[in-house]
């Protein structure tokens, strides 16, 4: 009996001393990646506007791209692969070089200021990731803790950029692995990224929030249309995802060369914006989100022509991320599903976005707390409905190759297979 209750107190108290451990770490976490976050939001904003407000700036992006090669040659960064990178380092020990936290920040901003097509939040991934990395290091943690520290500042990052605390705590745990949830970051996670997203707040770092308006009452008639919309969603993820890596192999292959790579990307991009007519397609693509959902109309090849501008930029090495991107594709392709059906076209934008989230990140859970923490609960069972079958419908595809496949999507099974 004695026994029972020293075991039991010392047990106790070491739970305590890692509580603390983790509050205090992930607080530090929160604080220090979110500042870089809140930075890289208002950097973000500031090349945004110089870019619509001088559209000849994309004349310059051949040199832009140059630039970023450049920028990576010189700190011996060639082999650089990203958000794969961070995501590697997590399960299979890989090195994270602090460098890439400043390289990505710039190399971002410079693809953007250019139009070229990419993303933000991947960007804020790599942030994190090297930041929280390089906090487990000078604090010499084992390994196993710096896993830990790695996915406090991607949370951290994911939230202060974009907003959604929810998601982010949940998706640097989820993204990882598919099957599985790193539990032991939970903690960790939801401290800093709610720090994070409390110091982007005060400084006036505003999250995205859409009104999708009245909701049509659910039947097993909107179920069926909604499922019909998630089952399309899914394979328009699967496009996007084969697009995307075969647009990389395509370069790497005919341009051997890295700087010849970004620049003939480059001229690419231009020559697409010139044949489109306008520049809709360059940039995160924000504004087009925001109008599918407000206006209900859109271009019925909007989804596609992302696709392609986003493969042609970040194919070519310019630098960014994928997900805003799998954002406008998925609200794009929604909103004309829900044209062609009579179906609310915000509501299927809406649904839309998460599921195609779904389908390129396999992360189920976070694409339903994005679909609540943007556009509110009342959605909540076509959100269900939509992301539950793109994850099944979307397969083994994804857009990070170092994601593992650890349990099948169809059976309680151990594969542990890599993404396609």
């Amino acid at each position: 009996m004695i026994k029972s209750f020293k075991n039991f107190i010392r047990n106790y108290l070491y739970q305590i001393k890692m509580s603390a451990k983790w509050i205090i770490f992930a607080v530090l976490s929160g604080v220090i990646v979110g500042f870089v976050g809140i930075a890289f939001y208002f950097c973000m904003n500031f090349v945004t506007s110089c870019r619509l407000a001088h559209p000849w700036l994309i004349f310059l992006l051949p040199a832009g791209g140059l630039g970023i090669v450049a920028l990576y040659h010189i700190l011996h960064d060639e082999k650089d692969t990203g958000t794969n990178l961070v995501l590697s380092a997590i399960h299979s020990n890989d090195k994270i070089p602090l460098r890439m936290a400043p390289l990505i920040f710039i190399s971002t901003l410079v693809t953007h200021l250019f139009e070229g097509s990419a993303g933000r939040e991947g960007a804020a991934l790599q942030l994190g990731g090297s930041i929280g990395n390089a906090l487990g290091k000078l604090f010499r943690f084992d390994d196993k803790d710096q896993h830990i520290m790695i996915m406090c500042g991607m949370s951290a990052a994911f939230s202060a950029l974009f907003g959604t605390p929810l998601a982010a705590a949940v998706f640097s745990m989820e993204v990882v692995s598919v099957g599985i949830m790193h539990y032991s970051a939970l903690v960790p996670c939801v401290i800093a990224s709610l720090i994070a997203h409390g110091l982007a707040v005060k400084c006036g770092a505003m999250p995205e929030s859409f009104d999708l308006g009245v909701l049509p009452a659910f039947s097993i008639k909107t179920a069926v249309l909604i499922g019909i919309l998630a089952i399309l969603c899914a394979f328009v993820s699967i496009l996007f995802c084969v697009i995307l890596h075969g647009a990389d192999h395509l370069y790497k292959r005919v341009f051997k060369n890295a700087y010849l790579r970004a620049a003939a990307g480059g001229c690419i991009v231009i020559a697409l914006t010139l044949i489109v007519g306008d520049q809709t397609y360059n940039g995160t693509g924000m504004s087009t989100i925001e109008s599918c959902i407000a206006t209900g109309t859109v271009f019925p090849l909007a989804f596609l022509l992302k696709m392609i501008f986003t493969a042609a930029t970040l194919g070519a090495g310019y630098k960014g991320g994928e997900i805003v991107p799998t954002f406008f594709i998925g609200a794009t392709f929604g909103c004309l599903f829900g044209n062609l059906i009579g179906l609310s076209p915000a509501l299927c934008a809406a649904v839309g976005m998460g599921a195609v989230f779904c389908g390129v990140t396999n992360s189920p859970i976070t694409a339903l707390l994005i679909c609540f923490e943007l556009f509110g609960f009342e959605g909540m069972p076509y959100y269900l409905i939509a992301i539950a079958l793109s994850y099944m419908m979307s397969g083994y595809y994804g857009l990070y190759n170092s994601q593992k496949i650890i349990y099948s999507k169809y059976k309680t099974e151990y594969i542990n297979r890599k993404i396609e």
